[in-house]
């Protein structure tokens, strides 16, 4: 049986028209005769969405009791035993009730799938698992129905439904979404316009990369290796030169005219050890290409023309960007350059640019060396020059009529000897000299044709010209090692410089330093390894590249730092001048993972030092604000027991309220006091369970004036998982913190609402409110805002409150209240279920209040 097509409705917030669409899309198959039924759909009380049902066939859902309570699922079985073409499933990320036949709707939407039957669904981005905390970044709140990413991506067919903000700001403000209750919170906090944008940029990218994929996929699936320019992709190739920053910049003013190009700069390093590029110059480059929105590739790779194109057709760019060439004109006798080598080679797929800039014919600078070699390309050169020269030069000198003599045919071969040794080093110039004195001897020393030397002044010449041209590739080849020497020793102070600068710069990045180590040695996996003791096992402290090893003997370099540490290199053996740097980079490494884990110490350090200055603001509060009450109890008491004063029963009653007032407050100060002590030692342990907050916020009201506060607290609203202690704790101290400030005759409105997957409690004052640069100050333990007097508290109040509702997973914030004052906002995470409806609700709105659906479970 083949498998069945899914085809989904991406948006990027509720209210897009994902709904609309994907209904829309069932009436156009039904007018086409397609067997197309309604297996779920949640309309949410959308007049518009819900008229978009009517003519379709609709699949009885399946009743599910669940805590007392009634909800409905979508009944995967009757939709197998109807067996239709195309099902209509929404809300792909749902999560069933406990009891349904799978946990999650994907998997309800897989079985129908399995069976061969087509399914068009909906699901926003924010329901992505890969993307959750990226949306919770953005919108504050953590998504706790999600799908996998692999679901969405083995779609047939995925379709953006895409909306402006301001375009679906106004759907909300006229209705079209939520109900008239709760237009105001969403558009206040989930439906802000900067939360919108994201999430449209977010939803576009995502559906932009899997396009991508399927073009990728499609190209491999065919074999298609030329360039197709459906997206802008420039290539910044470097050299790790100075001109490289010009590169990178033309290459973003070019991808700066057309939307959604991108920019890659690589670097192509050879295979054989230190680059000739300065590391400290392409920390910068990288550095500049990352802030440009770009992203920087380390290729190796000995052809680097060749390397270039590769990636290039391999990452379907559209644009080379290439500086000109910095060799001098004598240069170009070694070859064409990459520049023209890359133009040359790139097809008509691919457009070079090559861009001018100050380094222009200035040259390349000495090479860092790689052991004593002068280059293939150079030894190469030697060797004809050695061995191809002289015979070509006993060809054109034996066809010469004229006798130039001996002594001149000496000098000439010993020119060809000397520009081998300029050439290719000491090898090439002894062949050469061997070479070019069996020559002589053969054609021009009589007797000709023979291997004999009848004069001895010609023997003395023979071994004359030897001896030259020995010497001459002795002193060549001597030069040439000390230049190269010279060379290496400038990248070895290099990098040993900026590792220097970044230990003064106190940079803590162990990953970037391996990184640095890996491209530097051209390295496939450098890992930094530690243990505890000599018979201890290794551990990984960090680690760069691909499958880094686990042990230090089984890495090809390896670089021991002290006794229980070693760096670990894997992809070639170096010789042994490069263990030098190596084992600075090894050094510097120990250094950055001490100096990291000398930061968490530090950290620790601080925590203890602000335990200290709590303990100090503690003992002062303690020194006032616990005496005033028990000077007022002693002395309530006192006056009591005197015998020589007969009390009233109205002197006697008002003395005793002052000593229950006083226990009271005592008993309210020691108890801030306790929790403050709990939070700072980190030995609050919530219970959380689920409750209805009507059964814990009238709790907290306890210690205020019954006509000091207006409560509304809906009966629609979900059960909340907290502490009910806690919970009721925090209340109360934010509640009193509002009665103390509010001025007289207006009451605090305590008032609560659901968004998404938590419940909302505002506590709202008409006082004089808090500037914003003190809205924070105001949660730090000890603080009292303005002219508190002293006996209001020790300033405890909202700090256990805000620390109570972290613990519970929840948060507290301060806001202004339109028209002056201040309101608190503490929001609490909702329960999985939905509290049951009231009795005028409408029948297909009676399901579960999962958290973060597609729909009716996003943030209002």
């Amino acid at each position: 049986m083949a498998r069945g097509k899914l085809r989904i409705y991406l948006g990027a917030a509720p209210g897009v028209g994902k709904t609309y669409a994907m209904l829309s899309e069932a009436h156009r198959r039904v007018e086409r005769g397609t067997d197309c039924v309604v297996a779920f759909v949640e309309h949410h009380g959308r007049p518009r969405t819900e008229v978009m049902l009517h003519g379709l066939e609709q699949i009885q859902r399946r009743p599910i009791e669940y805590r007392g309570s009634l909800f409905t699922e979508m009944d995967v079985e009757a939709v197998l035993e109807r067996r239709p073409t195309v099902a209509v499933v929404d809300e792909l990320a749902h999560t069933n009730v406990p009891g349904a036949r799978n946990t999650k709707r994907w998997q309800d939407v897989e079985e129908l799938l399995a069976a061969g039957i087509d399914v068009v669904s909906t699901v926003n981005i924010q329901h992505l698992e890969s993307l959750g905390d990226v949306v919770e970044s953005i919108t504050g709140v953590r998504q706790r129905e999600t799908v996998p990413d692999e679901v969405v991506r083995r779609a047939d067919q995925i379709e953006l439904v895409d909306m402006s903000p301001q375009a679906l700001r106004r759907r909300m403000a006229h209705g079209n979404i939520y109900t008239s209750d709760k237009v105001d919170a969403a558009l206040s906090n989930y439906f802000r316009p900067g939360n919108l944008t994201a999430l449209r940029e977010l939803a576009l990218l995502w559906v932009a990369d899997r396009v991508d994929e399927y073009l990728q996929q499609y190209r491999g699936e065919h074999d298609i290796k030329s360039t197709w320019q459906a997206r802008e992709r420039i290539v910044v190739g470097l050299t790790g030169g100075p001109e490289g920053r010009t590169l990178i910049r033309r290459a973003a003013r070019m991808a700066a005219k057309g939307s959604g190009s991108e920019i890659l700069a690589v670097y192509v390093a050879r295979s054989d050890g230190l680059t000739s590029a300065s590391p400290k110059e392409l920390t910068v480059q990288r550095t500049l290409v990352e802030d440009l929105g770009g992203s920087f590739h380390h290729v190796i790779g000995d052809d680097i023309p060749a390397s270039l194109l590769a990636f290039a057709r391999g990452v379907n760019a559209t644009q080379i960007v290439l500086g000109s060439s910095r060799r001098k004109a004598w240069q170009y006798i070694l070859g064409p350059g990459v520049g023209q080598t890359v133009a040359r080679d790139c097809g008509p797929d691919l457009d070079v640019h090559i861009v001018t800039h100050d380094e222009v014919a200035k040259g390349r600078g000495l090479p860092v060396a790689r052991g004593a070699r002068l280059g293939r390309a150079r030894i190469v050169w030697g060797w004809a020059a050695g061995v191809i020269g002289p015979a070509l030069l006993t060809v054109g000198l034996t066809n010469v009529e004229a006798d130039l003599g001996l002594a001149n045919d000496m000098l000439l071969f010993l020119t060809l000897t000397v520009a081998a040794a300029l050439l290719g080093g000491l090898i090439p110039a002894l062949a050469s000299a061997a070479f070019g004195s069996f020559l002589l001897n053969y054609f021009f020393t009589p007797p000709v044709h023979r291997i004999t030397i009848a004069d001895p002044k010609n023997i003395v010449a023979i071994v004359i010209f030897v001896l030259v041209a020995l010497s001459v590739a002795s002193v060549v080849d001597v030069a040439a090692r000390r230049t190269h020497q010279a060379a290496r020793l400038r990248a070895e102070s290099e990098i040993l410089s900026f590792l220097a600068g970044s230990v003064l710069r106190g940079e803590t990045s162990l990953d970037a330093l391996l990184e640095r180590v890996r491209e530097t040695f051209a390295m496939e996996s450098v890992a930094l390894l530690e243990r505890a003791g000599d018979v201890e096992p290794w551990t990984c402290a960090g680690s760069v590249g691909p499958c880094p090893v686990a042990r230090p003997e089984d890495a090809d370099v390896d670089m021991p730092v002290g006794d229980h540490m070693a760096l670990a290199l894997s992809g070639r053996v170096l010789p042994a001048e490069d263990r030098r740097v190596l084992g600075a980079f090894a050094a510097q490494a120990a250094v950055v993972l001490d100096r990291r884990r000398l930061v968490g110490e530090a950290d620790q350090a601080r925590k203890l030092a602000e335990g200290n200055r709590i303990r100090t603001a503690l003992l002062a509060a303690v020194s006032h604000d616990l005496r005033t009450p028990l000077a007022s109890i002693k002395a309530a008491v006192s006056s009591l027991r005197s015998d020589d004063v007969a009390w009233s029963e109205e002197d006697r009653a008002e003395l005793l309220e002052g000593i229950e007032d006083g226990a009271d407050r005592l008993d309210h100060l020691v108890g801030n006091l306790l929790d403050m002590s709990r939070l700072q030692t980190g030995t609050v342990t919530p219970l959380i369970r689920e409750i209805d907050l009507d059964e814990v916020v009238p709790m907290a009201l306890g210690g205020v004036p019954e006509d000091s506060v207006a409560l509304d607290i809906p009966e629609t609203l979900p059960m909340v998982e907290v502490d009910p202690g806690l919970l009721e704790r925090a209340v109360a101290n934010v509640v009193e913190n509002a009665v103390k400030y509010s001025p007289p005759g207006r009451a605090v409105t305590v008032a609560a609402s659901a968004l998404a997957d938590r419940v909302e409690i505002r506590v709202t004052d008409r006082g004089p409110g808090v500037p914003d640069a003190a809205k924070d100050r105001i949660f730090a333990p000890f603080q009292r805002y303005g002219d508190a007097p002293r006996g209001a508290g020790v300033g405890l109040g909202l700090a256990v409150a805000r620390g109570f509702a972290e613990a519970m997973g929840g948060t507290l914030a301060a806001e202004d209240t339109p028209g002056g004052g201040l309101t608190m906002v503490l929001t609490v995470r909702a329960a999985p279920g939905r509290a049951p409806r009231p009795p005028d609700a409408d029948p297909l709105m009676n399901r579960t209040a999962q958290p973060a659906t597609t729909e009716g479970r996003d943030p209002r």
